[in-house]
Parts: structure tokens; sequence; C-alpha cells
């Protein structure tokens, strides 16, 4: 005897970063899989699923907020069921669960393929609730819908992190460092280049232990070697790079093969060696600086993304000041800075010598407004030059511009090119002379291509 199933519109909200939109679409793959129809805003579904980030206090209020705000559709009677997911629920489950018994099931991060299943449990029995030992890991037989524009998407290499930073809790949220197998990467991005993706963006929580762990003698840099031969690709963009393990074979690579995007992004944290040893991030061969000198003696320009913690336990004004002074040097063109969130659980929350919010904030405006000015002036270089543009489409804030973005900048976390003249192709690259510079964006113009010559 055969039980019908009744097929439910589902609606996605993912949070967090580029891994978790990487959950998300696996979530969105099963679902699909299973006969559930998609739909692309809350007022049509019937069921909502939230993949949530659990890293920092700030993340985790975006959490309870959201999962707050769904909930008020449920007591509406317009949503039938909340199913949470991700790091938040593999983080805070068991308290959670007391807390807000409104939710209709729980699932935490190495339990996404149970899905499909959650939507068709029966609401009325009490809420299901998976938590196990964040284990599993996907890969290319794994059902994914494309969330991002079809001519860009996120590739997870990895899962998981063995580093055991103090201030950080994604190992005890995704588990050790787990390498997807080189051929099911590779049967990926085949499938990726085959319908229509041009840029894919290699992402894992340190890219460059990629296949450390599988004892094959494989790493990034030949994962690198065999995606360049996939015929449709045209950047391949490698993120979360742990500055201590950038290999000269690597910069080589980046150096000479013409699809791989001249970008680095390095997760310094800090600068200075006391604090990095409180962090657990000491420095094995170079200092930072000496790091960021051995990249700009490159022959070609490498553009240079990171992240930094202001207000970490025991940072006085003069380590502080250290800290500034390195990133006057190392002129990044692109930086991310957060003031210290003592997360619990971590080894960070318990050291003392915490300086205070007002004072991390302080530190947090003084860097900021110098990477304003670092980011201007490197820019500036650019004007005056035709360089190739990804083609995103009309700007959010007016019809007249096109937006786009350059090798230098990667999608959501970096800025944009502005187009005010040409015509452009979405998911295209075309040349673009590059007339202004601002902060963080440029702006230029579409070469047609009679008009190439002329520039020549």
């Amino acid at each position: 005897m055969s039980l019908d199933i009744e097929f439910k519109k589902v609606f996605l909200i993912s949070l967090g970063c580029a891994k978790n939109i990487v959950d998300s679409e696996n979530m969105l793959g099963l679902v699909k899989q299973k006969g559930h129809q998609i739909v692309s805003s809350i007022d049509k579904a019937e069921v909502a699923i939230i993949n949530t980030c659990g890293f920092i206090q700030s993340a985790v209020e975006e959490c309870i907020d959201t999962i707050l705000e769904v909930l008020t559709w449920k007591e509406k009677g317009k949503l039938e069921k909340l199913i949470v997911a991700g790091c938040f629920v593999q983080r805070y489950g068991y308290k959670l669960r007391q807390e807000i018994p409104e939710v209709d099931s729980w699932l935490g991060t190495g339990e996404i393929h149970r899905i499909a299943d959650l939507i068709t449990h029966n609401s009325c029995q009490p809420p299901l609730f998976f938590i196990g030992r964040p284990i599993s890991l996907a890969n290319h037989s794994t059902p994914r819908i494309q969330t991002t524009p079809f001519y860009s998407a996120y590739l997870k290499i990895a899962e998981g992190c063995s580093h055991r930073c103090s201030f950080c809790t994604i190992p005890g949220i995704r588990g050790p460092f787990k390498s997807r197998d080189l051929s099911s990467i590779l049967i990926e991005a085949n499938e990726m280049a085959g319908n229509g993706v041009k840029e894919i963006n290699l992402i894992a929580q340190d890219s460059t232990m990629y296949g450390k762990d599988l004892c094959t003698g494989m790493g990034l840099e030949d994962l690198l070697e065999k995606l360049v031969d996939i015929k449709g690709l045209q950047w391949i963009r490698v993120l979360y790079s742990h500055p201590f393990g950038i290999s000269d074979r690597l910069l080589e690579l980046i150096r000479t093969e013409e699809r791989i995007c001249s970008y680095l992004d390095m997760p310094f944290q800090h600068a200075n060696e006391q604090i990095l040893r409180s962090m657990r991030r000491e420095i094995e061969n170079e200092k930072p600086l000496e790091l960021i000198e051995r990249l700009r003696s490159m022959p070609s320009r490498i553009s240079l993304r990171t992240t930094l913690i202001v207000g970490f336990p025991g940072e006085t004004d003069i380590i502080f000041r250290e800290l500034y002074d390195f990133v006057k040097a190392a002129k990044f063109d692109h930086l991310g800075v957060f003031p210290f969130s003592p997360e619990n659980g971590t080894a960070a929350a318990r050291l003392k010598n915490i300086p205070g919010h007002e004072v991390a904030d302080d530190r947090y405006d003084k860097i900021m407004r110098l990477q304003k000015k670092i980011s201007k002036r490197n820019n500036q270089h650019f004007v005056g030059k035709v360089i190739p543009v990804l083609i995103e489409g009309t700007s959010p804030e007016t019809d007249l511009l096109l937006t786009g973005r350059t090798t230098t900048m990667a999608p959501d976390v970096d800025g944009q090119v502005l187009i005010n003249k040409g015509h452009g192709e979405i998911g295209r690259i075309m040349p673009t002379l590059i007339t202004e510079a601002h902060s963080y964006d440029l702006i230029g113009e579409i070469i047609e291509e009679g008009d190439q010559s002329s520039l020549n």
C-alpha cells in the first residue's frame, strides 16, 4: 500500500557566508528532488526554511530576529511550518528548542540530507530535532539549485576546520577539515561550466589546506591546474586562504594562468606576534608584513583582501598602533574589520584584559578611515586602463547604470564597477575603460568592438 505525499511550496532564507549559500543550494536541490515546489517569496510559501549562521554574536542576533519574524507568518496562519537549520542550530540547538517551541523542526550542519523528510513531518507531532557530529560532506551527486547569478557560482572544496584559533567556533560547528574528492570537484565544475557558469569561487574554511587530509599528494595547486582546463570557465578565484599556507607554486599559478584571478583572500586577523599567539595563529615562517612584501614583489600585481579583529584581549594602544601601521604598509585592496566578540565555548572568551566596546569601535573606525584612503589610492591605478569586466546587470539604485566586477573583485564582499556608457550583456566579460576611481567602486565605459583599435 503506497502513501500519497502532499507536495509543499517551500521558501528558503539563507543567512551568513558563501559556504552557507552552498548548503542552502543543496537543501533546495534535495527539496525539489522530492517533488516540492520552490517559491521566490514567503507570502507564496507553505513551508519556510531558515539556514542560519552562528559564528559571532551579531550573526546570532540576526538569526533570532529572522526566526521571530518568520514565526509571525505562522501565527497569522499564512505559513504551515518553519524549519530552522545550520550553524546556529548546531551551536545552540538544545537550548533553542526549549526557548522557541513554535519552530517545527531543527536541523544541525551535518544533517541537511534530512531536509525533505522534515517538510512532510506531521506538525501535530512533537518537533523533530537532529543534531549529530558534523561529518557529512556534500559532493557532486548531492542535488543543488544554484541561487547565485547564472554566470557565477561558489564551489565548496572542503568542509570544517582543523585549526584551533582561540576566538573561533567553526571547528565545533562544522567539525574537522574534510577535503572533497578531487574527481568530485571536477565533475561539479564541469557541470557548472556546461550550465553557463563563467566564474567559480573556490571556498573552504582554509582553501590552502585542500587535499592535505586525503593522503593523495594532491593539493590546491593540483586542483587549480585541472580546473583551468575546463572549457567555458574564464575566472577561477580562490577565497579563504590561510596566510601561512601561500606557497610559491600557488603564486606562480596565479601569475601564469590567465583564468586564475589575480586575487588572494587571506584573513590575517592581526599583525602583532603576541596577539597572534593568543589567537593560536602563531607565525610559522614569514611575519605578516614579510608575506605582503613577497606578494608585492611579484612581476604581476595580486589584489589582496584580508580581515582583521580589533579589540582582542591584550591589545594595548601600542599593539593597535602596530596593526594600524601594518595596514598602512600593506596597502590592502579590500579589507574587513570586526570588533572582538567573546564567543561562548572559545578559549579567547576566557582571556582577560579585553578592551571595552567603545575602544574596539574607535579602533574599527580608525582602521576603516585609513583603508578608505588606501582603497581609493589603489583604485586610481585603474583609471585610463581597459580591463575585463563581468557584466551583472542594472544598478539597484538606477536603471541608467550597469554594474559589473573585475577579476580583483569577489562577489558580495568587494566593490563594483559602475558603467555609465555602452551596451552590456549580462553574464558576459567585456572590455571596459575605467574613467573614475572612488574609495571602493570604479566608474567605466564599455568599449565597443569598433572602438578597441583606436585605444591600442
